[in-house]
């Protein structure tokens, strides 16, 4: 049953925790709300195709025809539903899949600058079983479904992305509607990957100082190569941002997991620190957990004039109202 004028939306969210943080609810939004998502699926331009074996369906970025007021209410319930702090930005994709579209198993981990936390809507009237488009979880690329979320009618699934949140739609006999909702997190913001990806760029090795030589080979020698590499990027952040050649060598030792680092220094633990995290983002995507732990080693630690600017997109303040 849907929801009656204007309640508010996404009432009584279902939490599960296998195979990964989600939660479901069953009648998402109210009848004017659904017949504004309904409309997303009238436009008629703009719909990519995607006709590969492992991903085919058809998107349409919509998030313009989504009302201020309406996207307003969906990220203010969506960051009390994760209590997660969400920038204010949204993303809003229009999905169909036709018959014999099928999406496979995937896991869409939040890359430097990606969104964090996604909401998924169906738009079906009168599926049944034999319709397919089933979202299925997995809790790895190999397992049997652990859980299935049928696209019934304003049905809504929401889940944080992350490296092992494995998901797949299995393949579609009938048109397929859905809304997706993206939503970012204020540390993994578009400005930060700017940020970071300037800081890296034309990245040669040769420019560290040679002081770092001998502990960057012996390192090569016994440790594996994404771990040198990542340490090597973090020495690259500490040199362009200006720090000495006890800093670079401290940053290096520190990201290679050979040396703890607790100078004592307040400014060279923090430039450390977020180097380590630059690097790791600039290789890896935005780990929440690894996140929380830099923000409570640098919590209540000064911002020195030469981190503001990363400083101020790793590690924004939180305000409910940006």
């Amino acid at each position: 049953m849907r929801q009656k004028g204007a309640q508010q939306l996404l009432l009584q969210p279902n939490h599960h925790h296998n195979p990964f943080p989600f939660f479901c609810v069953d009648s998402a939004f109210s009848e004017d709300q659904c017949a504004v998502l309904e409309g997303l699926f009238l436009q008629t331009n703009d719909w990519q195709h995607r006709d590969g074996e492992f991903y085919r369906c058809s998107l349409c970025d919509t998030t313009k025809h989504i009302p201020a007021s309406f996207q307003a209410k969906i990220l203010a319930r969506m960051r009390e539903i994760t209590r997660l702090p969400l920038d204010s930005r949204i993303a809003v994709t229009a999905q169909r899949m036709l018959p014999g579209h099928v999406i496979g198993i995937h896991s869409d981990r939040p890359l430097l600058g990606y969104e964090a936390v996604r909401l998924v809507v169906q738009i079906n009237k009168n599926w049944q079983p034999e319709h397919g488009g089933v979202l299925e979880l997995f809790s790895s690329p190999d397992s049997k479904a652990v859980f299935r979320v049928n696209p019934e009618y304003n049905k809504a699934f929401g889940f944080p992305l992350h490296a092992d949140s494995y998901h797949g739609v299995t393949e579609v006999s009938q048109p397929r509607q859905t809304v997706v909702f993206n939503f970012w997190h204020i540390a993994n913001t578009p400005e930060l990957a700017a940020y970071v990806q300037a800081l890296f760029a034309n990245l040669h090795f040769s420019e560290l100082p040679a002081a770092l030589n001998p502990i960057a080979s012996a390192a090569e020698s016994t440790l594996p190569e994404d771990t040198t590499f990542r340490a090597g990027t973090a020495a690259i952040a500490l040199h362009r941002l200006g720090y000495d050649e006890a800093t670079i060598v401290t940053g290096y030792r520190h990201s290679a997991g050979l040396a703890f680092c607790d100078t004592g220094d307040a400014e060279t633990d923090a430039a450390v620190l977020l180097a380590d995290w630059m690097a790791y983002l600039h290789r890896d995507s935005f780990n929440l957990v690894r996140w929380n732990i830099l923000r409570n080693k640098l919590h209540g630690i000064e911002t020195a004039p030469r981190l503001l600017s990363a400083w101020q997109l790793c590690l924004p303040k939180w305000r409910e109202s940006q």
